[in-house]
């Protein structure tokens, strides 16, 4: 060992001592690890984190699974594949460079059009993620305060943060809370740009924000209203989302969504007028400075977005929604929500960890949601039934709870 060796301090003594803070996570009950998955369908078989190494399946037995956002089943379809692999043969597997840059491909383009057609707009752009577009939009937008729902995703409070916008969190799905603070704030700040900030579904809750109340509060005191439709998109009428099946396309001012969930692809996309997505094009950091979506994505997204629109695929899902929810409500358990995304609330954490376990026995996959993800004694098991499960999965899922809830 070289003297330059000897003397540097380890890494523990300049506070990046990683295993301390794993433990500490450990016992707070906050470790998790990657359960490497052999295929994106209705039914799968899982392995053990392997670390560093290939995942080894060997003879573990497929799984139902019931955690997924692929909701309305795309991810393998055939039409959706090959569409892919139609983009990764014309123009490549990557785009080669940001959007601005030569990035910008045929695919890109078509893929924004028929965004744009779905959502009511006069144009769309896609990102690399959905993340990517909430960070990217909020912070262009560069509004002086932001009102946020309590419960809205990790990548909208992470673009209040980066906005440097005074961020106002009003009370989950409240429209009246929404209203009151801005007449709190209105007195002192005539000046101030607004932007009002919400998922349309929330992913850990299953309900639907207010959009009709919230719009209604923004136009009183002049705000925007900005709309993720992550959970919503292509799930809902002709492949739109709440904002759609309300009919507030005219009065919502920004849409965001993702392509991989309902659309079985990867990245983020927003829709808004002209001049919104021509200034997001040019001053989002996160898309200006990104390689652009890969074509395969932009070309598998599109075809997953006609299909949503134009097939049965939305009907096969609500079928598959309303006959889980009916069985698990005979059990007599408690199902949140009113939309796609079916929350049994446990409560206490390390019972909702034992119910995972056992569901898993059974052949069932659904995790334990649990603090900080949720509220304390708010732990649960979500759901998320697809388009393409069987009646026999459904009445695998239903069966695995009702025996489950015999061994706690």
């Amino acid at each position: 060992m070289s003297d330059d060796q000897a003397e540097r301090p380890s890494s523990a003594d300049r506070g990046f001592d990683f295993k301390t803070r794993l433990d500490d996570r450990e016992e707070r009950g906050l470790r998790r690890d990657l359960t490497p998955i052999e295929s994106v369908r209705e039914r799968s078989r899982y392995a053990e984190d392997p670390g560093a190494d290939q995942p080894v399946f060997g003879k573990q037995p497929e799984m139902v699974v019931f955690g997924s956002n692929n909701y309305l089943g795309l991810a393998t379809d055939e039409r959706v594949q090959r569409a892919a692999g139609d983009a990764a043969h014309s123009i490549g597997t990557g785009a080669g460079a940001s959007r601005l840059v030569t990035g910008d491909t045929p695919v890109h383009r078509a893929l924004e059009r028929d965004l744009a057609e779905a959502k009511g707009t006069e144009r769309a752009l896609v990102f690399s993620s959905g993340y990517a577009a909430n960070v990217g939009t909020i912070t262009a937008l560069d509004p002086d305060v932001v009102f946020s729902d309590a419960y809205n995703h990790a990548s909208i409070i992470d673009g209040c943060r980066l906005s440097d916008a005074e961020t106002v969190v009003y009370d989950h799905c409240d429209a009246t809370a929404l209203s009151e603070a801005m007449a709190d704030r209105a007195p002192k700040s005539s000046d101030e740009s607004w932007l009002v900030v919400t998922d349309s579904v929330f992913s850990m809750d299953g309900d639907v924000a207010p959009l009709s109340a919230v719009c209604d509060a923004a136009e009183r005191y002049g705000a925007w209203v900005m709309v993720d439709e992550a959970h919503a998109t292509g799930v809902f009428e002709d492949g739109g989302g709440i904002v759609q099946r309300e009919g507030l396309t005219e009065r919502v001012d920004v849409q965001l969504g993702t392509l991989s969930k309902a659309l079985a692809a990867q990245g983020g996309f927003v829709a808004a007028s002209e001049p919104v997505v021509e200034h997001l094009s040019n001053v989002a950091r996160s898309f200006v400075f990104s390689t652009g979506l890969s074509p395969p994505a932009a070309g598998a997204a599109r075809t997953a977005l006609s299909i949503a629109r134009n097939g049965s695929r939305r009907t096969q899902l609500w079928d598959n929604v309303e006959r889980l929810r009916t069985g698990l409500e005979s059990l007599g358990l408690d199902v949140m929500g009113t939309t796609h995304i079916l929350p049994v609330v446990v409560g206490d954490r390390s019972e909702a960890v034992e119910l995972a376990t056992h569901l898993t026995e059974a052949g069932i996959i659904a995790p334990a949601i649990r603090p900080p993800t949720v509220p304390d004694g708010q732990s649960r098991i979500r759901l998320a039934p697809m388009a393409t499960h069987t009646e026999r999965d459904i009445e695998q899922c239903v069966t695995a709870f009702e025996r489950a809830e015999g061994k706690r």
